[in-house]
């Protein structure tokens, strides 16, 4: 008797910088079959049931009444994050329109909540191709993520950068939860769990050669310059990967304040996959 064919998990990670670590290995695991998108496109695969699990972004979580989260693996920051900002022409007291960025969903809920509870403004926002210049030529600031916002030399355009992640700790006091993996319950068991896990050991010890690899394979491909050095730095010292009870519980302070922010109509609670 031949044994089951078991299927691999689909697997949707976020194309950028950030995630590498998560998924070190995974690419030549017949478990795992992985592809990369962005943000917000990371949770429409997994809303039409394109993929099984998701890097999605944690907004997108409140939309999905049925997803289960991994306990223990995010992409979260405590202060600074780097690669997550407001760039703006103009005091931050004077923005009144804002680019937001396409390619996300939680940053830009991030940014209005941080309008209204930290900056007391109440600015237009309008979506736009992630940019950064034509972005600014039609409003008087822009959220940017990712390595665009990452490797861009802000300074050099006379912009202004406001990190979203140091502006929420230093608001709450909390870390910031971006994303993390999420499916339908049955998506994944506790093997798959446990080979995730093991990945993001793996990349996190493996962090300073996969920043150099990154950084010269972006720039070879975009023909933007990528500092490896901030690359590196960035993944040792402004990404962290755990979700915990601390994590926990910033997610469900931003939640609330998206809340009140109008982002989101109600909250639900983060329900996790045992393991």
């Amino acid at each position: 008797m031949n044994p089951p064919i078991v299927s691999p998990v689909r697997l949707g990670a976020v194309d950028y910088l950030n995630v590498r670590p998560l998924v070190h290995g995974l690419d030549a695991d017949p478990a795992f079959a992985l592809r990369f998108d962005p943000p917000s496109i990371c949770a429409s695969l997994l809303a039409g049931g394109e993929i099984d699990l998701g890097m999605i972004p944690a907004i997108a979580y409140q939309s999905h009444d049925a997803y289960r989260v991994v306990w223990d693996i995010a992409i979260a920051s405590e202060g600074p994050v780097a690669s997550v900002a407001l760039f703006t022409k103009v005091p931050r007291g004077r923005i009144r329109t804002i680019a937001a960025d396409t390619s996300s969903k939680t940053s830009v809920a991030l940014a209005r909540v941080l309008c209204a509870e930290r900056f007391d403004i109440r600015p237009g926002f309008t979506p736009a191709a992630p940019d950064l210049a034509s972005m600014l030529a039609g409003a008087d600031a822009a959220v940017l993520i990712g390595d665009p916002a990452l490797f861009v030399d802000h300074d050099a355009m006379g912009v202004e950068k406001i990190d979203l992640g140091g502006e929420w700790t230093a608001m709450t006091g909390l870390p910031f939860v971006w994303a993390f993996w999420a499916g339908r319950k049955d998506a994944i068991g506790g093997a798959g769990i446990a080979r995730l896990r093991q990945a993001k050991q793996d990349g996190m010890a493996a962090s300073d050669a996969l920043a150099a690899a990154y950084a010269a394979a972006y720039q070879s491909r975009t023909g933007m310059a990528a500092d490896p050095l901030v690359a590196r730095r960035y993944l040792r010292e402004n990404i962290k990967y755990d979700l915990g009870l601390r994590e926990h519980e910033a997610l469900v302070r931003f939640y609330e304040s998206a809340r009140r922010a109008g982002v989101i109509g109600a909250v639900q609670p983060v329900r996790f996959y045992a393991s």
